[in-house]
């Protein structure tokens, strides 16, 4: 008896003005994530508007046409807003009305860089935790003071609703989702495909400052290298910066502005990543998850994993720890 993959379809608006790389980024990462025996796990359908949309003219004037219009919205699993050229204009009034139905009847709806303008302008955002590139995350703060603009991270998974930053970061944000829907396996497999790496440490703080470190100060990819190698262990700041050979104060500040984060910080993202491979990929009983990535306790690990992914260990093991369907 064979089985027929039921095709879960990925909407791409692409309005007047849109950016063209950004448009690109969902075909790119969703067309080609495919089962291990090379089945297609989405189908990627750009839609416009009758006669076409214009690019914007900065990245090379073109016009796009396809035969997907609007009301593709209402039938899509996943609905993608890729940014446009400006940001200040009131979007159509239909398209809005289109992102608001699809999002009541619970399709999963992300912005790509400024496309959460487009989202923030539905309403969508209201009330959430959002994401757009660094030099529009003030603009978007304030026109929609209902959303709490964090310009710090690479993208925001918000459950129903996702954002991203800029450019490369909606290829983070794509294999994001397809490691929610399919496991760290696809994601990566995917990722190869396109080469990019998997999953990105870090967040856009790190590209905010442009101009080289001062004199002297060495990079932070030997210490990273040895955080990754001692998840298990209870590492201290004071650990952290013995390591370095540097102070607290200086690893903190070299934690900013190299990686965008926190030591402490970054070293519970990392855990929780840990976490994550293993529950995927293991059937080690949660205590043995924990200590192995760290947390020293069920408890702790609890906190930790809800707090970043949103749902139990045992709950992410249930959907993550299966084999891929047959075909």
């Amino acid at each position: 008896m064979r089985y027929v993959l039921a095709m879960h379809v990925v909407a791409v608006l692409a309005l007047d003005g849109v950016v063209p790389f950004d448009l690109s980024v969902p075909g790119q990462v969703f067309g080609t994530t495919t089962t291990s025996g090379d089945v297609p796990l989405y189908e990627v359908r750009a839609c416009t508007v009758p006669g076409g949309v214009r690019t914007s003219p900065r990245f090379g004037s073109m016009r796009v046409e396809t035969p997907f219009r609007l009301a593709t919205l209402a039938t899509a699993d996943t609905i993608v807003v890729p940014g446009h050229e400006d940001v200040r204009a009131d979007p159509p009034a239909e398209v809005l009305d289109a992102l608001r139905d699809a999002a009541a009847r619970g399709a999963r709806i992300a912005s790509i860089c400024v496309g959460a303008f487009l989202l923030a302008a539905a309403g969508l955002l209201d009330g959430r935790r959002a994401t757009t590139h660094w030099r529009y995350a003030r603009s978007l703060a304030r026109r929609y003071p209902e959303v709490e603009v964090d310009p710090s991270v690479l993208y925001v998974d918000g459950g129903q609703v996702l954002t991203s930053a800029g450019v490369a970061a909606g290829v983070d944000l794509c294999l994001h989702i397809v490691r929610r829907d399919h496991g760290s396996a696809t994601a990566a497999r995917t990722a190869r495909r396109i080469i990019m790496p998997p999953q990105r440490d870090g967040g856009q703080a790190q590209y905010i400052r442009h101009e080289d470190p001062p004199d002297g100060e060495a990079s932070l990819q030997r210490t990273l290298a040895w955080l990754e190698a001692n998840l298990h262990r209870p590492l201290t700041l004071d650990d952290i910066a013995r390591h370095a050979s540097v102070s607290v104060r200086t690893l903190t500040r070299r934690f900013r502005e190299q990686a965008g984060t926190t030591p402490l910080q970054w070293l519970s993202r990392a855990r929780v990543h840990r976490a994550q491979q293993l529950l995927e990929s293991t059937d080690l009983p949660v205590e043995r998850v924990a200590a192995e990535a760290g947390f020293g306790s069920p408890v702790t690990l609890r906190a930790h994993f809800a707090r970043r992914v949103g749902a139990s260990p045992l709950a992410y093991r249930g959907a993550f720890r299966t084999r891929e369907p047959s075909p």
